[in-house]
């Protein structure tokens, strides 16, 4: 029969297999075809059990029903809806309009499907063993669904655009030739982009795509030994919330959600360099829990990333470097065993408003979180943390936060301005704890007044005959700005005139540290 009038009255073609003539008249009456042999190792399409003619149709055949298939019965709505069966042959719909609904459930293909510019209402394929799917800028007004798939030489959804959800939970993936496992540049996801439990062996690239609500990558295992980059998203738009936070194991309605306490779960692992520079998120960026694996040279990159709230909460990489230069973040969530050790971590330019930490995160470690992102001084962490410290009502460890940055400026200074540093420190604490400026005033006073009691009374000018107080001369040396009348009646000879200049001496060098701290203190108001 010709594929003519005869297809369109809805005749079976002449040339159809047993099997395909069952997927065609299920086709019209838009019904479940089902191959399954019942046993559960047979029917595996990932299992090597072999599938003969009688679970086969070709890939043609299939291709025929959905670009120019027969109309359907009457009251009916034509659909394909394939379960358990083997499609030998490339599937190509490349460019191609296909209308009817498609589902293929634990189906086996034996080459690869063929899609790219092609465009769908919703396309489902669950549990299904592929080869490779290709399917560049396909289109789909709404869901397109691919759990627990196994593709053996990846797939590309280049510049795709979903209208609704993609599903990818479960799925297994290998690379391609190129080193990728998923290819999705470009892509757009109308909704929500679910990759819960995805095993990617390869490189999962998401340059520039964009997901109109939440991306979950809840228990997903990325790794790439192949190359630098496991996930690879610079340029990743997400309107709400990217998870790579564990997800639980016991019950599929946990899809979605944080599991509850009791619930067997599996983390987030990723063994390779994670890449999200540039990446705008409308709600936040969650690593509770993460597990990263990295080589010296790979690295967590979030330069200049912007999110509401950052919830660095994984545990700590044991290599590698996590880099957040340029970040824009309101609310920073982190625990202190979650971030890496010095030399590893570099925060230049980083941007936050807010600190919730998780768990005890004392003043103490939280400077020592900040040395370990500035191999070589830097005042800018230590300005930021000290200004979010104030902004919270916490003036005293923001005074400490200041004051262990000029520390660390002081080991960057020569010789001369690092001992005038030391002098500063010790006298007032680079005028942070301008308190001590009044101990060591009260210190030497005492001393020098006791030192001066003991000693026999200086000569005074000649005609005049005051009276010898050692407090009030000692107060008078000590005192660089204000004079006593004192210092000009005595002319003090040997060690005394030397203690008197020692005295003058101290008195500036505790004057000028106080001025200097206070010039600080008013600049930073």
């Amino acid at each position: 029969m010709t594929e003519g009038a005869g297809i369109r009255a809805g005749d079976l073609p002449d040339d159809l297999t047993a099997a395909e003539a069952g997927m065609w008249q299920a086709f019209r009456n838009g019904s479940v075809y089902d191959l399954s042999a019942g046993d559960p190792a047979v029917d595996d399409p990932h299992g090597g059990h072999p599938w003969g003619p009688e679970r086969t149709v070709r890939a043609r055949i299939v291709c025929w029903l959905l670009l120019d298939g027969p109309p359907p019965l009457t009251g009916r709505v034509s659909a394909l809806k394939l379960h358990g069966v083997r499609v030998s042959g490339p599937l190509d719909l490349a460019g191609g309009t296909v209308a009817p609904y498609l589902e293929m459930r634990g189906c086996r293909f034996d080459r690869e499907v063929l899609l790219p510019e092609a465009r769908f209402t919703t396309l489902r394929l669950v549990n299904c063993s592929v080869p490779r799917l290709e399917a560049a800028r396909v289109h789909t007004e709404g869901d397109l669904h691919l759990p627990r798939c196994r593709f053996h030489n990846g797939v590309r959804l280049t510049d795709a655009h979903i209208g609704t959800d993609l599903l990818i939970n479960q799925a297994i993936v290998y690379r391609d030739r190129t080193g990728r496992s998923i290819a999705a540049d470009g892509m757009t996801v109308g909704q929500d982009l679910q990759a819960e439990l995805l095993e990617s062996h390869g490189e999962l690239s998401l340059r520039s795509a964009t997901v109109g609500v939440s991306l979950s990558l809840r228990g997903a295992r990325l790794a790439n030994p192949y190359g630098r980059l496991a996930l690879n998203a610079p340029q990743l738009t997400v309107e709400r919330t990217l998870y790579l936070t564990p997800a639980g194991l016991d019950s599929p309605l946990l899809s979605g959600t944080t599991p509850a306490r009791g619930t067997r779960i599996q983390r987030f692992e990723c063994q390779g360099g994670i890449r999200l520079d540039d990446g705008r998120f409308g709600d936040a960026v969650d690593l509770q829990r993460a597990r990263f694996a990295f080589t010296d040279e790979q690295e967590l990159s979030l330069r200049r990333v912007q999110v509401p709230e950052l919830r660095f909460l994984g545990e700590r990489p044991q290599r590698g470097k996590v880099v957040l230069s340029g970040a824009r973040v309101v609310t920073l969530v982190d625990r202190a065993n979650a971030w890496p050790g010095p030399g590893n971590l570099h925060m230049g330019g980083f941007s936050y408003e807010n600190l919730v930490p998780q768990g005890p995160f004392p003043l103490v470690e939280r400077l020592a979180w900040v040395a370990a992102a500035t191999a070589e001084y830097n005042p800018e962490p230590y300005e930021r943390l000290a200004s979010v410290l104030r902004a919270g009502g916490e003036d005293e460890d923001a005074r400490e936060v200041l004051l262990a940055k000029q520390r660390r400026r002081r080991e960057s200074l020569p010789l001369a301005a690092k001992l005038w540093g030391y002098a500063q420190d010790g006298a007032v604490a680079y005028g942070y704890r301008p308190g001590r400026a009044a101990v060591w005033m009260a210190v030497l006073w005492a001393a020098g007044s006791l030192a001066f009691a003991h000693a026999s009374r200086p000569p005074a000018p000649k005609g005049e005959d005051p009276a010898w107080n050692p407090a009030l001369y000692a107060l008078d040396l000590l005192l660089p700005v204000i004079d006593l009348g004192q210092v000009g009646l005595w002319q003090p000879r040997g060690g005394w005139q030397w203690l008197s200049a020692a005295l003058i001496l101290l008195g500036w060098v505790l004057a000028t540290t106080v001025a200097a701290g206070a010039t600080r203190l008013l600049r930073r108001s």
